[in-house]
């Protein structure tokens, strides 16, 4: 048995002989879908890039499958609660973990948008530049530059997400949202043509673990999460709830929009916590 620190507020990670052949077992399986699906993306985006520019056809659909299969490799329920958006616009989603990345590309083809500091991590940046990932700096005189990044980027279509809280949680709470980024929002030439969807994602741990299984906060490092996460015998679930979208035009500024937004988080997520879970499955529509 090896013990791994898990980081701030965590205890000790035990890993029974059994434990790390499913670490083995599913990390093999896992890499390989991860970074072969990167690689055909790559390839592909070779033929589409020059074809297509920003628009992206058909590598999403890449980033999504495998992205869906991720859980089916862990384990993980997979189970989803309203309609997806089909109108131009962004998604705000509450953080608990890593993991949120492969849940809210699972269901929805969607455009991150992370610090700038993600694009130099190995493997996450480059996972992260692949799939089309817009990055940002928090710096007030980069807010005209980013406005004009957005302003494109939702006008082609494509679905940014943040995550507004700023950092990731114990998956216990919903933290107060920072509005600088709904500025852009704003923008004239925004402002009266996109919407905003919220999105309360919630993973609930495998049974007999405590609740804070997957958060993934703090000073914890990722190695011993994702081992953690590899080596459970039996796995939780995730779950999204998907909100009715918000029309930007209908707030007067950024922080009535982030109020709304986080109010929508935070009533989902207190709901799907209590026990009130779609017994759908995984819901497999696409938009």
């Amino acid at each position: 048995m090896s013990t791994w620190e898990g980081g701030n507020a965590a205890a000790p990670i035990e890993i029974t002989a059994m434990g790390w052949l499913r670490v083995v077992a599913r990390g093999l399986v896992l890499g390989t879908l991860v970074f072969g699906g990167l690689l055909i993306l790559l390839l592909v985006r070779l033929v589409e890039r020059p074809l297509c520019g920003l628009n992206r056809p058909v590598t999403p659909f890449i980033t999504q499958w495998v992205c869906r299969n991720a859980f089916r490799v862990l384990g993980m329920r997979f189970r989803t609660k309203g309609a997806l958006m089909t109108n131009r616009g962004a998604v705000v989603a509450n953080h608990t973990s890593w993991l949120d990345i492969f849940a809210l590309n699972a269901r929805k083809r969607i455009y991150f948008v992370s610090k700038a500091e993600v694009a130099g991590w190995p493997g996450i940046g480059w996972l992260a530049r692949a799939t089309g990932t817009v990055f940002i700096k928090r710096d007030a005189r980069e807010a005209r530059k980013q406005t004009a990044v957005f302003q494109k980027r939702l006008l082609l279509g494509h679905k940014l997400l943040f995550f507004p809280e700023g950092t990731s949680t114990d998956g216990l709470r919903v933290l107060p949202f920072k509005t600088t980024l709904f500025a852009a929002f704003f923008h004239p030439e925004l402002r009266d043509h996109i919407s905003i969807q919220p999105v309360s994602v919630v993973f609930l741990p495998p049974n007999g673990e405590e609740p804070r299984f997957y958060g993934w906060w703090g000073d914890m490092e990722f190695g011993p999460h994702l081992l953690k996460t590899l080596a459970a015998a039996r796995q939780g679930q995730v779950v999204l709830h998907y909100h009715d979208p918000l029309q930007v035009s209908d707030f007067p500024d950024r922080k009535a929009l982030a109020a709304a937004c986080e109010a929508e988080v935070r009533a989902g997520h207190t709901t799907l916590r209590s026990g009130d879970v779609p017994a759908n499955g995984q819901d497999t529509a696409i938009t």
